[in-house]
């Protein structure tokens, strides 16, 4: 199978990856939206959805247990936004109005394609990780391609021709700039850490997750032990870079309705929220790839060590080891995107929405000093652990 994909056309390989990503991806994000309600009832003390159920499965017996579940939800929502009439106010400027959506799309799906994802080990016993463009400049790329996202949010304010959404999407260029600084900031530690001087420098996602790889000392700890500021910087700047309560305020409905998105229903309004949440997943992804071992299990207690337990209680995983290490190894990342994913619930339920004032003092009186102040006390620390 590999040898058969890897003669086909680099164009059509292209499409395939492009077609993977959508395929999972988009049903994900969309099925975070249905985990959100769920959630915030679960917080709320309150059932959440569960009437939704197709009139031909009503026969079926047990049927309403998942329909108590609200597993059906989902689907009623996606018809309900594909086949609702599609408003296009006269005020707008129809072209722009109609991409921003588009755009905000791309970027979000584009960066799945450098995450690393998983891994297997080959022959050797090497670990090989399972990404669709290993790139050398992996968390370069996220943050380059993502940052344009924010363009979309700008041009559907711009495009809009209303002051509400206006507002929401300058709101949003000035937080995406606070915010990033402190983001990129905050990352700056984990390289200087696996970049020990003598080596090939790399930006590599899969090296970090190599380098929490280990079995003793140093190289096995996660780096949200080993640098709890770092990662306690980048989840919050990671909730203001995705728009997410108590960050939301290019959307913040009490005072902008709904800020840049004021003026869009049905599927249109939809594909940014299926943005959000992509950006929501390939954030988790990464803050999980850069601070909590990837798709390691444990600290010091790296994915081969799990196979090789595997192994040995079960006696048959031998013949399966490529195959088996990757089905654990993306087990093990997909469980801990699904916790950081319900991080963001939680606190969105959680914890109420700050003032765009209070937004921006925290920006830049309090995250960015600190990560500036982090950064150095790590540069010296790295310094002199490795001379």
């Amino acid at each position: 199978m590999v040898e058969f994909y890897q003669a086909l056309p680099l164009v059509v390989q292209g499409l395939l990856k492009g077609l993977a990503v959508i395929l999972v991806i988009f049903p994900i994000a969309a099925a975070c939206s249905m985990a959100e309600r769920k959630v915030s009832a679960w917080i709320q003390g309150r059932p959440g959805p569960n009437r939704a159920l197709p009139p031909f499965l009503a026969w079926v017996p047990g049927i309403w247990m998942l329909q108590r579940l609200g597993l059906f939800q989902l689907a009623a929502d996606g018809a309900k936004f594909v086949f609702k009439e599609e408003p296009l106010p006269n005020h707008v400027n129809k072209l722009y109005f109609v991409l921003a959506p588009v755009i905000a799309m791309v970027p979000a799906f584009t960066t799945v394609t450098v995450v690393p994802f998983g891994a297997y080990l080959d022959p050797s016993g090497r670990v090989v990780p399972l990404v669709l463009a290993n790139v050398d400049v992996g968390i370069l790329a996220v943050f380059a391609v993502a940052s344009l996202g924010i363009y979309a949010l700008i041009l559907a304010g711009w495009a809009s021709n209303s002051k509400y959404p206006f507002l929401g999407g300058v709101r949003a260029s000035a937080q995406l700039i606070s915010y990033e600084l402190s983001m990129t900031l905050s990352v700056l530690p984990v390289f200087l850490w696996i970049n020990e001087p003598g080596s090939a420098g790399t930006l590599s996602l899969s090296k970090v997750v190599e380098f929490q790889s280990g079995t003793s000392g140093w190289a096995g700890a996660w780096f949200v032990f080993t640098m709890p500021v770092s990662a306690l910087i980048f989840a919050i700047a990671l909730f203001a870079e995705t728009n997410r309560a108590p960050f939301d305020m290019p959307e913040s409905e009490s005072d902008l309705v709904g800020g840049f998105h004021t003026e869009y229903g049905a599927f249109k309004w939809s594909l940014f929220f299926v943005a959000e949440y992509a950006n929501m997943i390939v954030g988790s992804a990464v803050f999980s790839l850069l601070f909590l071992g990837g798709w390691n299990l444990l600290p010091w207690f790296p994915l081969a060590s799990l196979l090789g337990v595997l192994h040995h209680l079960t006696g048959w995983a031998l013949w399966l080891y490529p195959i088996t290490a990757a089905v654990v190894s993306i087990g093990i990342f997909l469980g801990k995107i699904l916790f950081t994913l319900f991080v963001f619930m939680w606190v969105r339920w959680t914890v109420p929405r700050f003032r765009y004032d209070q937004v921006m003092r925290i920006g830049w009186q309090k995250l960015l000093p600190l990560s500036i102040a982090n950064l150095i006390a790590y540069t010296i620390g790295i310094y002199f652990l490795q001379s």
